[in-house]
């Protein structure tokens, strides 16, 4: 990583600006901005999320946003109500009023001397979210957005479900907001009133897992925001990014398919990260690439980003099965367009001898196919990883030899020659269950000559839903069903010599929550197919060359206590029960700038007894603290989830503590039926 210290245009920083929104509110923003913009008004940028400026991207965005501000941008970094310095309480992600004050924001920020009325959004996780929700609104000064790490299916491809089934990220990120929201304002900015409007943050921000969980199957809660709703609202071009260890890949391709727009995808190697941090690398010179963008649609500069590739994809090498890598080896491929005319479906048959047989090989012999049985453990799945990688720690998937043993396996003969997967495979199965609420997880992967099995994609579907999101129905048990099962979308090339293997599973526990009774599945043989999405041997369109990282210096910082992220799987035999326990340490660090330290650790486990599918337990504990003097804050967030065949049990702790003394201690105790979940 390069680090610039200087740039053409001086810039200069205003630490806190309030900008008034809707309701009489006012939002804090940190802006960045070229010395001369008050004679010579510049382009903006916003950046709109809920993190805490102050604190919690307050490291990222100074290595961001200077450059762009130096390279001729007035960029804003706005917290959302109820969250840093701004006023309010924040209740739940992409309210309405969420997006009325970003409305209301982009019409302050092109009313101000320095910016010259045209305007950006860039964000990555929630701030691709409302960027692309925003756009949607068609407000008059936002001419482009960059949205990284966003879906535009807030039900059927979010960190709350896959395939209508529950995932456990839904837990790990809602415990992650009740925790961000115990947060106060800084007093530094805000003044006396910080107690206030802390005080009504802990009192008024609520447990949103509940809400979350009240709403199982894809209703009016889940359309709100998601712009798939109607593509064509949206009218100014449109930057998608993500990376193949990341949870939100498949909507960089939906996003091309669909909108009738200026457009580009971009997808690397890497997890929930910015791409010029990228890891697993390698990282590219990302700000170099929005500099390009905005200078296009901002500026109105031929910089050639109409002529690129639509979809810039990393195509993975094979590698060992790893949970953590520091690099993916591979190289870029460009598509002109997507669908792409360069893939071709390829068909294989889930066939005799647990074989995967090309459609364009005949059977040995007539072979009208066979039933073949599945009922996994309820422990399958403790090598998934994470649904999303934060790329911080161990959290992408290991060997599957593991979780192979309690699947039904199909898989090639050793592959003739290397192929190359770009696109979403899927899965056809003609199946019965003999229960009325199941579910299926598939595992796509590539078995290396010495047997290791490294996962390159996968999907679920909850098999209540295998006709409708909206209106799921039940099984009826023994009946066979033909159903479709999407995997995530992948770039992958597999060598000759490999073997490709599907694997079948009826859990798929962490990443999604069990089934509320052991199910046992039957797949109908020759009726059940693979289609692969295979690319041709050529590259036939030139993709631009990606420079090595750079970044603006960032703020002063000293490490107290340095990060730690651990995965460990335990195993009790004497309890019997399986637990997997990850920590996410963020270590202590003091912004010497401001003088504040800043610390927070979080610990989750996951556990259950094997054989006992009401046993399946999800917890979370956070600890976050902020401490300039002797002022001190400390909040702890507890959550815990379990549930039976008929229902979710949710119950939450909240504790805050001002120098010493306990402020606060809130509890919750929820019971939400299940809904074919």
């Amino acid at each position: 990583m390069q680090t610039v210290h200087e740039f053409p245009e001086e810039i200069i920083e205003e630490e806190n600006v309030f900008i008034p929104v809707t309701d009489g509110l006012r939002l804090a923003a940190r802006i960045w901005r070229p010395k001369g913009s008050d004679k010579v008004p510049v382009p903006a940028i916003l950046e709109y999320i809920p993190y805490r400026k102050r604190f919690g991207t307050a490291v990222r965005d100074a290595h961001t946003h200077p450059y762009l501000a130096g390279h001729g941008y007035a960029c804003v970094r706005l917290d959302i109500r109820g969250s840093g310095e701004s006023d309010g309480v924040l209740t739940d992600e992409y309210l309405q009023s969420e997006l009325d004050d970003g409305v209301a924001a982009l019409h302050w920020i092109a009313d101000q001397p320095w910016c010259d009325g045209n305007i950006g959004m860039m964000g990555i996780s929630w701030g691709g979210f409302n960027g692309l929700q925003i756009a949607a609104l068609q407000p008059e000064p936002l001419k482009a957005v960059v949205t990284m790490s966003s879906t535009d299916d807030r039900y059927s491809d979010d960190i709350h479900h896959m395939g209508g089934c529950l995932l456990g990220d839904n837990l790990s990120w809602a415990s992650v907001m009740f925790s961000y929201n115990t947060m106060p304002p800084d007093p530094a900015l805000v003044g006396e009133r910080w107690r206030e409007m802390w005080f009504q943050r802990l009192d008024g921000s609520g447990l949103w897992l509940k809400t979350w969980l009240q709403h199982q199957r894809r209703d009016a809660y889940w359309h709100h925001g998601s712009v798939r709703e109607d593509y064509s609202a949206i009218k100014v071009p449109v930057f998608a990014v993500s990376g193949w260890a990341d949870g939100y890949t498949n909507s960089v391709f939906r996003l091309m398919e669909n909108l009738d727009v200026p457009r580009k995808g971009l997808v690397g190697p890497w997890g929930h990260i910015y791409p010029h941090f990228g890891r697993p690398g390698p990282a590219i010179d990302f700000l170099s690439e929005l500099l390009r963008w905005w200078d296009r649609w901002l500026k109105g500069l031929d910089t050639g980003v109409e002529r690129d590739p639509m979809i810039c994809a990393w195509m993975q090498d094979s590698v060992p099965p790893n949970p953590e890598y520091d690099m993916r080896p591979g190289r870029w491929v460009g598509e002109t367009s997507w669908p792409s005319s360069g893939v071709t479906p390829e068909r294989f048959i889930l066939a005799e001898g647990r074989t995967l047989r090309p459609v364009t090989l005949a059977p040995s012999h007539k072979e009208d196919g066979v039933d073949l049985n599945v009922q996994s453990p309820v422990t399958l799945g403790l090598l998934s990883g994470k649904w999303c990688s934060y790329a911080n720690g161990p959290d992408l998937a290991g060997d599957q030899r593991g979780d192979d043993g309690g699947a039904l396996v199909f898989q090639t003969a050793p592959l003739q020659e290397d192929i190359e997967l770009l696109g979403a495979p899927e899965v056809e199965l003609e199946l019965a269950s003999d229960r009325p609420v199941a579910m299926v997880a598939v595992r796509l992967s590539d078995m290396r000559p010495d047997h290791q099995v490294t996962r390159i994609t996968y999907g679920m579907l909850n098999l209540t839903h295998r006709d409708s999101r909206d209106h799921p129905q039940e099984m009826e048990p023994g009946r066979f069903y033909r159903v479709r099962v999407p995997l995530c979308y992948a770039a992958q090339r597999v060598p000759k010599g490999h073997r490709v293997r599907l694997s079948v599973s009826t859990v798929y526990w962490p990443l999604a929550w069990t089934p509320p009774e052991p199910v046992r599945l039957t797949i109908r043989t020759e009726k059940s197919a693979l289609t692969l999405p295979c690319r041709g041997p050529v590259d036939t369109e030139p993709v631009p060359g990606f420079g090595e990282p750079v970044q603006a210096l960032g703020p002063a910082v000293t490490s107290l206590a340095p990060p730690g992220h651990e995965w460990m799987i335990r195993q009790d035999l004497g309890r019997r029960w399986t637990e997997l326990r990850v920590t996410d340490d963020r270590g202590v660090m003091r912004l010497d700038d401001i003088g504040l330290t800043v610390g927070a650790r979080a610990v989750e486990r996951y556990g259950v007894r094997p054989g006992d599918f009401t046993s399946p337990t999800g917890e979370t504990e956070w600890v976050r603290t902020l401490e300039r003097g002797d002022w001190r804050i400390e909040t702890r967030t507890r959550t815990r989830l379990t549930s039976d065949c008929e229902n979710f049990y949710l119950t939450a702790e909240l504790d805050a503590w001002e120098d010493g003394a306990r402020v606060r201690c809130l509890s919750w105790n929820e019971t939400i039926p299940r809904d074919m979940v």
